[in-house]
């Protein structure tokens, strides 16, 4: 995409900046996503539980972040959680439901709303509606799930088998994911009323702040339509409408595994808010690779089509190769690329561990390894001798524990980027406008909100870059002579005065005379001196 396109799209067409004010809660949030049974473990079983994560609140307040989002809580027959045989039971191995009431009280009282995973696509094939349907023909959940008599032959939309031989007769059923996850059906409205009072539950009886709902596109199939629907996006209308009459601020935040281009058809009117998975590709890519080229247009797309607080970016979640390992193991470059994450717009989430630079790659239990808090053998996540699953093999280097201790360590450097977030308007919510770099390598970008600007330049690259400018179009700040303060990084030596010429245009701008490798820094640009 064109420089010159890619500033229509931030400064032409853009969402009018009343509407992308974010509610109060969201403005410069960040959320943290927890798999509740690697976090920590209260009783010594291996597995970690709610009382553990209420025991560690205060570390996660520590952090800065605004909200949690639990991985699948409910009751289930496997380790993750999502397929569930109990939608209104807390899984045993976490504790029981007053434990979680417990947790979220807890919670509320530091600030933190709580999320937690909703899974509305399917159920466990242990379910006892599903069993029923299985063994009956004439069971009253029968048309809960989709059967066919002969198999369809249709593949799924990854090209996956999705009819299932029943174990108990000369039949099928529908599972898009495998045989032990059958979908519901949607198209029954006693499913759909089964959602709501599921969804009533957690909001009223467990006092939850919202939901994180799986796999959203594959909710509703309509002959060969099997994602992305008509009755998909009707069902989420619906859906997000019952929730806004059981409590009005609830907020829900979709997966919709996709490009922009995909993922724009589930607003406006939808869910809150979707995960920006193009956009949070992106930053890794361009950190691996070490070239600047590709890492806005999808955030300016985002930005130019919805307000901030209804996209959410991420470096890498619960199913996806950690940031670390995906980087080969370059702490230099996991630092730049959550600098890009927590300066670049949207509502940005952080998965745990994350913040300590913990390692993983699939299979996915190596992707949710126990939290690494200190130096023992056990990593300080359980008393016993065994956690549920192996840990990493750095968890001497690589815990909360050493890194707590050193204030330049990728632990505090989360910490100061999420409260930088928190506290500066530009880089909370402010308008995102790119900068043309003398080197492609070089990251260089305006955040603005009213008169706060903040400019962020970072060098991907694995080489040194000297003497790099940075060139703006029109419109960028009033003409006029700015001094910068440094919010993030070392500054060896006077930078120099930013000037903007007529027309507000940044013209061949050297903020520094070299950016080391992996070397970024985020100036607040003062007020004009003219």
């Amino acid at each position: 995409m064109s420089t010159k396109l890619l500033l229509l799209l931030a400064l032409v067409k853009v969402v009018p900046l009343a509407a992308q004010q974010p509610s109060d809660w969201k403005k410069g949030a960040v959320c943290y996503e927890v798999f509740v049974r690697s976090f920590y473990d209260s009783d010594g079983d291996g597995i970690g539980d709610l009382n553990g994560l209420t025991q560690k609140l205060d570390y996660i307040n520590g952090l800065g972040v605004r909200c949690v989002w639990l991985m699948p809580i409910m009751s289930s027959p496997s380790y993750h959680g999502y397929d569930a045989t109990d939608y209104y039971r807390v899984k045993p191995d976490y504790g029981t439901n007053a434990d979680f009431k417990r947790f979220v009280t807890a919670a509320h009282q530091r600030g933190i709303r709580v999320l937690i995973d909703m899974v509305l696509n399917h159920a466990s094939n242990e379910h006892p509606f599903f069993e029923d349907a299985l063994l009956k023909p004439d069971s009253p959940y029968r048309d809960w799930f989709r059967f066919s008599a002969t198999d369809p032959g249709t593949k799924g939309p990854w090209g996956q088998q999705v009819w299932h031989r029943s174990p108990v007769r000369d039949e099928y059923y529908y599972g898009v994911f495998w045989s032990g996850m059958p979908d519901l059906n949607y198209t029954t409205p006693a499913v759909r009323e089964e959602a709501k009072r599921v969804a009533r539950f957690w909001l009223e009886e467990m006092n939850v702040d919202g939901f994180r709902l799986d796999a959203v596109p594959y909710l509703v199939e309509e002959g060969d339509k099997l994602s992305g629907s008509p009755g998909t996006h009707a069902f989420l209308h619906e859906y997000e409408d019952y929730l806004r009459t059981v409590k009005p601020d609830a907020f829900t935040v979709g997966e919709v595994w996709d490009s922009v281009g995909s993922m724009l058809p589930y607003y406006p009117n939808q869910l809150d808010d979707y995960f920006a998975f193009a956009a949070s590709d992106a930053i890794v890519d361009a950190v691996r690779n070490g070239s600047a080229k590709s890492l806005l247009p999808n955030f300016l797309r985002l930005q130019h089509e919805q307000p901030q607080d209804r996209w959410s970016p991420f470096l890498r979640n619960h199913d996806q190769t950690r940031t670390l390992t995906a980087l080969g193991g370059d702490v230099t470059r996991a630092r730049l690329a959550v600098t890009l994450l927590l300066t670049l717009p949207g509502f940005p989430f952080l998965y745990y561990g994350e913040e300590i630079g913990m390692t993983g790659d699939k299979p996915d239990p190596r992707l949710r390894t126990p939290m690494q808090w200190n130096r023992t053998p056990a990593a300080g996540f359980t008393r016993g001798h065994i956690a549920w699953e192996p840990l990493q093999a750095d968890s001497f280097t690589a815990n909360v524990e050493v890194e707590d201790a050193d204030s330049t360590s990728l632990l505090n450097l989360h910490r100061r980027l999420i409260r930088l977030r928190s506290g500066n308007s530009a880089l909370g919510s402010g308008l995102l406008i790119p900068l043309s770099a003398s080197n492609d390598a070089v990251a260089a970008y305006v955040r603005r909100d009213g008169n706060r600007t903040v400019l962020v330049v970072a060098n991907l690259g694995s080489a040194p870059a000297a003497r790099v400018t940075v060139t703006s179009q029109d419109s960028v700040l009033p003409p006029g002579r700015y001094a910068l303060k440094s919010l993030l990084g070392a500054v060896s030596g006077d930078v120099p005065m930013l000037s903007v010429g007529t027309g507000g245009r940044i013209r061949n701008y050297a903020p520094m005379r070299s950016l080391g490798r992996g070397e970024s820094f985020v100036f607040e640009i003062g007020n004009n001196s003219k």
